[in-house]
């Protein structure tokens, strides 16, 4: 019989499947569509639909299986399983940070004026946008190696509860408490810089959008207006996009890697699942968030999936008006 609190928490991680697999599935499908019809993808869309592939494996990997083993239908969490689920998690998680960033700078970069050495280099960031993904996939892998050295199933074992971390039906079994603080630290930094280069690079955008849309109030003529008023109502749902995605971005990995240094530094949290559940939950959430930002505000996903008008979108680069 499943206790309260399993059924609750299974409930969670069921609410973020439905919305993370269906959702990053269309979003996924849209772009597989577009570049089939259209031949190609541009540099943005490509960003966006790695974005995607990562986040269904967040949700898909993790959530999905973690709610399999709640209600107990089936469980992988084995000592291999916890190892590579973890793993797989991990990897994907921190991917999905990375490619946020990505995306953001990418914005950034498209805002510049032509001719400018920041135009170029968003012309050289296009050119070679595969070897930026196979460096990201390169260094987040190698920084998500712990968990297939030191993750285990769960066992009842006080031993484990010393140096280790309970993750419900795992445990990462770290050998020494050395090890364990270097490797929470590892992966805080690891969040911590793309959090706030992407905190920056929306910054710009805003700044941009802002003074841009104070150019176009000063244009007096008819034409001007009309036009200066589309083009506002364009940059303020791009504007509204960049800030949501940034926001949902601080907000939910914030509290994931404030619990995480929760866990590191207060010894009673080893032993429960509760703060892991929690990490887990928000680091998931946006996984399960963004592709909804996405199809809404995406006018190549609202074209592929029949969705209505087509809106200004990050994967549409802002040009300045002159």
């Amino acid at each position: 019989m499943i206790n309260s609190d399993a059924w609750t928490r299974g409930m969670l991680f069921l609410s973020l499947s439905v919305m993370g697999v269906p959702g990053n599935g269309a979003v996924i499908c849209a772009f597989l569509s577009a570049m089939y019809h259209e031949g190609h993808l541009l540099p943005a869309d490509a960003i966006v639909l790695h974005l995607a592939s990562v986040n269904i494996t967040v949700v898909g990997v993790r959530c999905l299986l973690e709610v399999l083993a709640t209600f107990e239908i089936y469980n992988v969490f084995n000592d291999v399983g916890c190892k590579v689920v973890i793993f797989i998690y991990r990897t994907s998680r921190s991917l999905s940070i990375w490619l946020t960033f990505v995306l953001s700078a990418y914005q950034c970069l498209s805002i510049a004026p032509p001719g400018s050495r920041w135009a170029n280099a968003r012309v050289v960031v296009a050119r070679y946008l595969g070897a930026i993904f196979l460096a990201l996939w390169l260094i987040n892998t190698s920084m998500s190696v712990a968990p297939l050295l030191f993750a285990i199933g769960a066992k009842n074992d006080s031993k484990l509860i010393q140096n280790g971390i309970n993750v419900e039906f795992c445990f990462l079994a770290f050998p020494s408490k050395i090890s364990r603080d270097a490797n929470g630290g590892a992966q805080v930094g690891r969040d911590v810089v793309p959090m706030a280069l992407m905190a920056i690079a929306s910054l710009i955008i805003l700044v941009f959008l802002y003074r841009h849309s104070q150019q176009v109030k000063g244009l007096r003529s008819g034409g001007a207006v009309t036009a200066g008023r589309q083009g506002q109502s364009a940059e303020r749902r791009a504007a509204i996009t960049v800030v949501t995605l940034v926001t949902l971005y601080v907000v939910f990995y914030g509290v994931d890697n404030g619990l995480w240094v929760y866990t590191l530094t207060v010894q009673q949290t080893m032993g429960s699942s509760l703060i892991s559940d929690l990490r887990i939950f928000f680091a998931s959430l946006y996984a399960a968030i963004s592709p909804i930002i996405i199809i809404i505000s995406n006018r190549k996903v609202n074209r592929q999936l029949a969705c209505g008008n087509r809106p200004i979108t990050l994967s549409d680069p802002i040009q300045p008006k002159v």
